[in-house]
């Protein structure tokens, strides 16, 4: 409880680890506030489905909170009209990321007879925000206020994904993702494999644990190979793939 784990991918798509967590924390009973950015609420339910997690059922009885970026972005550019009192989340847009944040803070404070283990905020991907105009410090300070309303005070967890690339010339992108990698408790950073494509190996994940945010002591730095298949991900130590041996 209390941790922001960010998920970082260079060269290839990080997305297993959003499904993973997002699974993850519904079978765990936790009230989960997804801000999907990057795919349609269908996407997220058909993988969901494979993991065997209805993402409808979890709606339906409030332990998922789910909003749909896309739809929600289209729906205020083309000037569909707003219900009177419920402002867009993304009406960033047009102002700052404030309408964003209450969304966020609304939908996982505690509500009369709730029974949920703890609340968690999910989002894919952060970059995405960037691309829609919002400005680093606007999306860094939405972060750092999302840390201390959940992590703080609900005592809940936060998961962030975000892309990168290191010889990339999108310098407010790498500049948010640098500054998010100073504020987490865990980083798991999916990579391409610097030799291309192999059918038995599709990258290597580095698990770096943060401990000196509390204490000095260094990193704790793991690095594993994984091939993703149709239900699971299996990860191996590097140069033991079914390829290797």
């Amino acid at each position: 409880q209390g941790k922001f784990t960010l998920l970082r991918d260079t060269r290839t798509d990080g997305s297993f680890l959003v499904h993973h967590f997002l699974s993850f924390y519904l079978r765990a009973g936790c009230k989960v506030c997804f801000v999907a950015l990057l795919q349609s609420f269908s996407h997220y339910s058909i993988v969901a489905q494979k993991l065997g997690v209805s993402l409808a059922a979890a709606k339906e009885r409030g332990q998922l909170v789910f909003l749909e970026g896309l739809k929600s972005c289209l729906d205020l550019l083309f000037g569909e009209e707003e219900q009177p009192g419920q402002p867009s989340p993304l009406q960033f847009l047009s102002c700052d990321l404030r309408a964003l944040f209450d969304f966020v803070r609304v939908s996982l404070s505690a509500a009369a007879g709730d029974s949920w283990k703890g609340p968690v905020l999910l989002v894919d991907d952060l970059s995405v925000l960037l691309s829609l105009g919002a400005a680093p410090v606007a999306v860094l300070d939405f972060i750092h206020y999302c840390r201390v309303c959940v992590c703080c005070q609900l005592k809940g967890n936060v998961v962030v994904l975000v892309h990168s690339n290191e010889d990339s010339e999108d310098e407010e992108n790498e500049l948010l993702v640098n500054s998010l990698c100073h504020h987490s408790d865990l980083i798991l950073w999916a990579e391409g494999l610097a030799t291309g494509f192999c059918k038995d190996v599709h990258g290597q994940i580095k698990i770096i644990k943060r401990l000196s945010l509390r204490q000095a002591e260094p990193d704790v730095v793991q690095i594993y190979q994984y091939k993703i298949q149709d239900r699971n991900v299996t990860f191996f130590a590097r140069g033991l793939s079914a390829a290797v041996l």
